[in-house]
C-alpha cells in the first residue's frame, strides 16, 4: 500500500472496513509515521487493524489485533535476489513441520508444529478467506479452491504445487529428469536456477503470443496492443524494455505524459540542491538512508553482540561546519524539518562533506510500556503527549537497562541511549514522476534549547498534510495517451490486465 495512505484517508478520498500490516511497520519505517499513528487510532478512516508480525513493532500499539506470523524458519516462502547476473528461485520452508512430517507425522497446519502456534501467512489468508466466504456467495472463495480438486480448500502444497508446476520456467523439465515432480524437486533443493544468461536479455526471442504482430515501419512487435519486442534480421526479440524496444536517449513516453523537460537526460534541482541552503543559518541537505555495516536495517535488535557495538545514531557533521555553528563534540542539536525536529547527537568528523549531515537509519526504536512491547536489547521506553491538536512529542522516559532473562549476558548491558527515531519527523515528499518518496532532507541545524533532550521527536500533523499537498500539486496528473492512468510500458512484479489502466472517459 502506498506510503501516502494516511494523507489520502484524511482528504476524504474513503475508508477501510479492514486494514492489515503484514510484516510492515509504516509508524517506523515510513516517512511521517505520526500521520499513520493519527490515522491508524481513528475508526472513522480505519475501522479495523490487523497488524501481521513476527516481531513486536511500533506499529503494532496502533493494532486492534496483533497476529504473530512466523519468521523465515517458520513459513513457506519463496524468494529471489540480485545475488548475480542469472535469474533463480529459492524455496523456504517451515523447519520443524518438515522435521515432524519426515518422521513420520501428519501435519495439516504450520502452526501445529510451531513453537508458540504461530501461523504461516499463507495459510492464514486462506482460511481467512473461507471463514469470510464459507458459501462462496460474496466471491471471494473460489480465489482459494484447490486447482486440483475442484470445490475444495487450497491447501499449502496446492499452492506451490501449481506455481512450480506453471511459473518457473524450467523447473518442470529439471525435476522430471530427475524422477520427481517440481514441488518434490523444490523440497530437496530448495532452489532452482532459472536463467543464467543475464547479461543480453534484448537478445532474447521476445514473449509474443499468436496473435501478435509486428508493425513494417518500426519493427516494434506489439501483444494485444502492448510493445513486448522489436524484429531484427528477421527474427523477433525483447529487445529493451521501452515502448522503442530500443535503447533510448530520447524518451518520447516523457513528452508524452507531460514531462517533455525530461525527454532528454539532464539534471534537475531537487529540494536539497545548495541554492536552497542558507548555510549561515546552518541548512543542510540530511542523508537519513545510510546504513552502519554492523547492523540489518532495524531487523537486527535482538542481536545482542551487534547491539552492543552499534547502539547510537549520531548526527555526522564535518569539522568545519560545526566550527562555523559553535558546536562541540558529542553536544545535543536539534534537527528541524518541514514538520517538526528530533534532537540528537552530533559526531564531528572529517568523513563527511561540508554542508551535508548524515544520520544512521536503523536505531531509535522505542516501545510504550516498561514490562511489554519490544525485545529490550534496543528499545527505550517512550511516552507520547500532545501538546495541541495535530502536534506529537515523543519523549524517551528511560533508556536500554539490564534485565533479567535466560541469557545471563541481559545483566550485562552496560549502554543506556537507544538512537533517535528520525523518520518521523520526515514530510512525505512524493516525486512528482515516479511517485517514490524522496528521501534527502533539507533541515535547519541548532543547539538543543533548555527544554530539549535526547531522543526527543516533535511532530506538526497539520504541518505534514500541508507539505504533502504542496508536493501533490507538483504532479501533472493522468489521463495520459489513450486515457491511460500510467503507461502500459512500465514493468511491474505483478502486472494487472491492461484495461485496468484505462480511465473511463464517461468519468464513471
Amino acid at each position: 500500500m502506498s506510503f501516502l495512505l494516511p494523507h489520502f484517508l484524511k482528504e476524504g478520498r474513503g475508508r477501510l472496513s479492514a486494514y492489515f500490516t503484514r510484516v510492515y511497520n509504516p509508524v517506523w519505517t515510513n516517512p511521517d509515521g505520526a500521520t499513520w499513528m493519527e490515522v491508524l487510532a481513528d475508526e472513522s478512516k480505519i475501522a479495523l487493524h490487523g497488524c501481521l508480525t513476527p516481531v513486536w513493532s511500533e506499529t503494532a500499539w496502533f493494532a486492534d489485533y496483533v497476529l504473530p506470523m512466523g519468521v523465515g524458519a517458520e513459513r513457506h516462502d519463496l524468494m529471489s535476489q540480485e545475488t548475480q547476473a542469472a535469474r533463480w528461485i529459492g524455496f523456504r520452508q517451515p523447519v520443524l513441520r518438515v522435521a515432524r512430517e519426515r518422521q513420520g507425522e501428519r501435519v495439516e497446519f504450520t502452526w501445529q508444529a510451531n513453537p508458540g502456534e504461530v501461523w504461516e501467512e499463507d495459510e492464514f489468508w486462506i482460511e481467512l478467506s473461507w471463514r469470510v466466504d464459507p458459501d462462496g456467495a460474496l466471491g471471494i472463495r473460489h480465489y482459494f479452491e484447490s486447482p486440483y480438486r475442484p470445490g475444495e480448500k487450497l491447501t499449502v502444497d496446492d499452492y506451490y504445487r501449481w506455481i512450480f508446476e506453471n511459473s518457473v520456467p524450467g523447473l518442470p523439465e529439471a525435476a522430471a529428469r530427475e524422477g520427481l515432480a517440481p514441488l518434490a524437486y523444490m523440497r530437496k533443493y530448495g532452489a532452482f536456477l532459472v536463467d543464467e544468461g543475464g547479461y543480453s536479455p534484448h537478445e532474447r526471442p521476445a514473449a509474443a503470443g499468436a496473435d501478435a504482430v509486428t508493425d513494417p515501419a518500426s519493427g516494434i512487435v506489439r501483444d494485444k496492443g502492448v510493445a513486448v519486442g522489436i524484429e531484427r534480421d528477421g527474427a523477433a526479440l525483447q529487445g529493451f524494455p521501452t515502448p522503442s524496444r530500443r535503447l533510448e536517449f530520447y524518451a518520447r513516453l516523457m513528452k508524452d505524459w507531460k514531462w517533455p523537460e525530461h525527454a532528454i537526460p539532464g539534471y534537475d534541482r531537487s529540494h536539497v540542491h545548495w541554492s536552497h541552503m542558507d548555510r549561515e543559518r546552518g541548512d543542510f541537505a540530511l542523508v537519513p538512508t545510510f546504513r552502519l555495516p554492523t547492523l540489518i536495517h532495524t531487523r537486527s535488535g535482538n542481536a545482542k553482540y551487534l547491539n552492543e557495538i552499534s547502539h547510537v545514531n549520531p548526527v555526522w557533521m564535518h569539522t568545519e561546519d560545526a566550527a562555523r555553528l559553535g558546536i562541540g563534540a558529542d553536544e545535543l542539536i536539534r534537527v528541524t524539518t518541514d514538520i517538526g525536529y528530533y534532537v540528537n547527537r552530533v559526531w564531528i568528523t572529517e568523513g563527511i562533506r561540508p554542508g551535508v549531515i548524515a544520520c544512521s537509519h536503523h536505531l531509535g526504536r522505542w516501545r510504550l510500556r516498561r514490562d511489554a512491547g519490544g525485545e529490550r536489547w534496543s528499545t527505550a521506553v517512550a511516552d507520547i503527549s500532545h501538546p495541541a491538536p495535530g502536534q506529537m512529542l515523543l519523549r524517551y522516559k528511560e533508556g536500554i537497562q539490564p534485565f533479567a532473562s535466560d541469557d545471563p549476558d541481559s545483566q550485562r548491558i552496560w549502554w543506556n541511549e537507544a538512537g533517535v527515531h528520525q523518520n518521523l519527523t520526515f514530510p512525505v515528499h512524493p516525486d512528482p514522476v515516479s511517485g517514490q518518496h524522496c528521501w534527502h532532507q533539507k533541515v535547519r541545524v541548532t543547539k538543543a534549547g533548555p527544554n530539549d533532550r535526547y531522543g526527543d521527536v516533535f511532530v506538526d500533523t497539520t504541518r505534514s498534510m500541508d507539505v504533502y499537498r504542496e508536493w501533490l500539486a507538483l504532479t501533472r496528473p493522468a489521463p495520459g495517451p489513450g486515457h491511460l492512468r500510467r503507461p502500459l510500458e512500465l514493468l511491474r512484479p505483478h502486472r494487472p490486465a491492461p484495461e485496468t489502466y484505462r480511465i473511463p472517459e464517461d468519468g464513471a
